[in-house]
């Protein structure tokens, strides 16, 4: 089979197409033919060396997909030879096969193609642990979304209002703008310079908002303080391009509350896992949720697809087609 593996930390020029051996499923595990593989910025961070550094070079990047599968280990009954399924978290996922534990794994219904499963695995299910688990936002509530017009920006934005609440969405163009504003955005902002605050304030009449989901980096982290009311919460994401550094907690304004949001805490079980699939899936076949197509690259052309969510040129999801 052919994989898309990193031979160091460092740049795209460290990603490289090879053939390897067909993995062989372990106790518990299923080989699946992958279809699609999802993009996320979580992979650029392996790349960078932000993680799996326990894992010795060469490894295959990836943790997104859908696919069909193969065989099952002796004692799996959930899933049978040819069905479809997708998964949320699997190293090793830009491959033309993986094999995953059982317990990793969701069937994908009738009525929703791989491409489709494989976008909202991810990103779905983080954009439900934020909305729903992490903050459970209610109706009215106004919540600020970074980067609004990316593949979580998107999900999330639609949840928001899933739920009844309002959004301010903050983009890098006007092009991205009218995708935000598509998703159901209440107001965009597009802003380049982390200047977003005075805006932010001034559409909400002083006031502030409820929440901020912040995975933007450093460069926002004040101005993500500065938009929240009085005792709103700070929901903090995305490793890849660091922390705001070491925080004082007296220092902290307007009793706001502030935490890191790791989607796993949302799907902790097989499960929940399922659970929380299937409703997402439930809302895209009722037509109340939409995925926003980012851009698909043949699985040789992985490194193109890092270098385009690195330099900001993409909105929605990015997929890989093995």
């Amino acid at each position: 089979m052919r994989a898309v593996v990193m031979n160091g930390t460092g740049g795209p020029e460290m990603m490289e197409v090879v053939k390897l051996l067909d993995p062989v499923p372990g106790p518990g595990e299923v080989l699946i033919d992958v279809s699609v593989a999802g993009v996320n910025f979580m992979d650029i961070g392996v790349r960078r060396g932000g993680a799996w550094t326990e894992v010795p070079n060469p490894k295959i990047l990836g943790v997104e997909g859908a696919g069909r599968v193969v065989s099952v280990a002796v004692g799996i009954e959930d899933f049978v030879p040819g069905q479809r399924v997708a998964w949320a978290y699997a190293p090793g996922s830009y491959a033309e096969r993986i094999a995953i534990p059982a317990t990793s794994l969701v069937p994908i219904p009738d009525g929703i193609d791989d491409r489709t499963a494989a976008s909202v695995m991810m990103q779905g299910l983080t954009a439900s642990h934020f909305a729903t688990d992490f903050y459970p936002l209610q109706t009215g509530e106004i919540a600020f979304v970074h980067a609004a017009a990316g593949g979580l920006g998107l999900l999330l934005t639609q949840i928001i209002k899933l739920r009844g609440g309002h959004v301010i969405g903050r983009v890098s163009s006007r092009e991205k703008a009218l995708i935000a504003t598509k998703a159901g955005a209440d107001h965009v902002i597009v802003d380049t310079d982390g200047r977003f605050a005075e805006e932010a304030l001034r559409l909400t009449d002083g006031r502030g908002v409820d929440v901020v989901y912040d995975g933007s980096g450093p460069a926002t982290f004040q101005g993500s303080l500065d938009v929240l009311r009085r005792s709103g919460t700070f929901c903090w994401y995305g490793p890849v391009l660091g922390g705001p550094g070491p925080l004082d907690i007296m220092s902290l304004p307007r009793s706001i509350r502030i935490g890191y949001a790791v989607f796993f805490d949302h799907i902790h079980t097989p499960e929940l896992l399922r659970k929380h699939s299937k409703q997402l899936f439930d809302w895209i076949l009722e037509g109340r949720l939409r995925i926003e197509a980012g851009g698909e690259y043949p699985l040789p052309e992985a490194a193109q697809a890092h270098i385009d969510m690195e330099g900001r040129k993409t909105s929605g999801k990015l997929l890989l087609i093995p």
